[in-house]
């Protein structure tokens, strides 16, 4: 564990996902003394685990949350502004069948409301005819297709962008640590001072005194609430599965409708990949050991094979599957979609704020919400920071590695054959974006664990080997690291028979 700071911190951050990571980058650039805290790795939580995209929400017009999309629409903008080499534009097909929960004139509407909400700040939409839908994705089935409409949003790598607001909120003066847990807080009276916290590798043991706290650990049990505090830990469970690209055909992303329950789903490109997503059931499963289930995997499948009928996709054919807990702030009966997917920022008696709910797309307006928060307990004027215009960092990561490998041969070969990431991936990933582990490398700052066949396993050992001499470990360490990254892909790669 880094030295920590002996001065007292304006603001400590407890939870690295993209809203806690997203909070310390606000705060320290209005020039707070801001610490975060993370007990495992930026964004290995929920916010490594989503659909990767950063959408205007269109599906959530039909529960008529038309200010989360004016909201998610008004975000998508600024981060395609800010980080250009972390969101990127993706146009969606949605097709449109015989019978189908959402025709065409619907579709229609909703496509129009959501065009009247983003200006003109977004790619029109288009309608198409069903010769025009098939031209765009010819391996749809073609029966019972009645036509479609092309949109735009827009995807991203959900947990680099968490990173990446890390590295900022560490370049604007934050201290940030990972692989480090909170084990209680410090109180004078009732009033909440800072936490004690302790490193998950050294062991060793410090003191974090703050002014103020935020708790934004998710769907993580608060167990360091004022007793008495309300919480739930009830979420809702999003599972994607990984299938081979050529065995679906499909040529960009696409919005389906489940022909099983009529869930709005996905079907998104991702390189020699498509992702499969994604469910929505209440679980009250625990974040750490949350993973998909044979039923989730079958009902994706089915449902894309419905569309997709020449894949004939089978269990087989699952690269990878994983799941997620949406932090929902109103968790309630029924069907969880219908779930808000807004926000509630909350303060205890003990001065603890907490943040409940959200979306990856509005993390940054979060941050903002909760950092006025923060600066009117602090008995501060409010003074906004310019994260709306502010690029993250990481735009030269490309050439970056690029130049290591042409400096180092070693650094230029393949790691997994068929996957573009080389040694030089993980010498930037430890140099440049705080990785402190083989699972930080292998599943987060490359995605080596979610496309592998074997998650990456058979290359565990040499990826360990080649950044042993920046992490100072020796032969146990490298064992130990190995050990504890094959741990971390069984609990969230493995598919339970439940």
């Amino acid at each position: 564990m880094p030295i920590i700071p002996a001065e007292r911190f304006d603001l400590l951050v407890i939870g690295g996902g993209i809203t806690g990571c997203g909070v310390a980058r606000d705060a320290a650039m209005r020039g707070l003394k801001v610490a975060l805290v993370e007990r495992d790795d930026f964004g290995s939580g929920t916010s490594g685990r989503s659909s990767r995209l950063v959408h205007g929400g269109i599906r959530y017009l039909e529960h008529g949350q038309l200010h989360l999309v004016r909201e998610s629409i008004h975000e998508r903008e600024i981060l395609l502004r800010i980080a250009p080499h972390l969101v990127k534009p993706l146009a969606f097909t949605w097709p449109v069948y015989r019978g189908a929960r959402i025709g065409k004139w619907k579709l229609s509407a909703g496509l129009f409301v959501y065009q009247l909400l983003a200006g003109r700040k977004s790619h029109p939409y288009a309608s198409l005819s069903a010769a025009e839908t098939l031209e765009r994705e010819p391996s749809l089935a073609g029966t019972g297709l009645t036509g479609g409409a092309v949109y735009h949003d827009a995807r991203t790598d959900d947990a680099r962008l968490t990173v990446a607001n890390a590295v900022a909120a560490e370049e604007n003066g934050a201290f940030v640590v990972t692989h480090t847990r909170v084990t209680g807080i410090l109180r004078e009276g009732r009033r909440a001072i800072g936490a004690t916290v302790e490193s998950r590798h050294g062991g060793e043991s410090a003191e974090i005194r703050a002014r103020c706290v935020v708790s934004a650990i998710g769907v993580w049990p608060n167990v360091f609430a004022s007793p008495g505090s309300k919480q739930s830990t009830r979420g809702s469970k999003g599972v994607h599965i990984a299938v081979p690209r050529e065995r679906v055909g499909n040529r960009a992303a696409l919005t389906l409708i489940s022909p099983i329950d009529g869930r709005v789903m996905f079907c998104l490109p991702a390189e020699t990949q498509t992702i499969i997503g994604t469910t929505d059931t209440w679980t009250d499963e625990h974040p750490e050991s949350v993973r998909s289930s044979v039923a989730d995997v079958d009902y994706l499948l089915r449902s894309a094979n419905e569309y997709f009928p020449r894949a004939s996709l089978t269990r087989d054919d699952v690269v990878s599957a994983w799941a997620g807990i949406r932090p929902l702030a109103s968790p309630q009966s029924g069907n969880p979609s219908a779930a808000s997917r807004e926000h509630s920022i909350v303060s205890d008696e003990s001065g603890i704020i907490t943040v409940t709910g959200g979306k990856l797309t509005t993390y940054r307006a979060m941050a903002a919400e909760i950092v006025d928060r923060v600066e009117l307990a602090l008995g501060r004027q409010i003074r906004r920071a310019a994260t709306d215009s502010a690029e993250l960092p990481g735009a030269d990561r490309d050439s970056e590695i690029a130049a290591m490998e042409k400096s180092d041969p070693r650094l230029s070969v393949q790691l997994v054959e068929g996957l573009p990431y080389t040694g030089a991936h993980l010498v930037y990933g430890v140099m440049r974006e705080k990785a402190r582990t083989l699972s930080d490398l292998l599943i987060r700052r490359t995605h080596i664990a979610f496309e592998a066949q074997d998650h990456g396993k058979g290359v565990a050992r040499a990826a360990a080997t080649m950044v042993a001499p920046l992490l100072e470990w020796d032969e146990k360490l490298i064992s130990t690291h190995i050990q504890e990254f094959e741990q971390d892909v069984g609990r969230m790669f493995s598919i339970s028979a439940g």
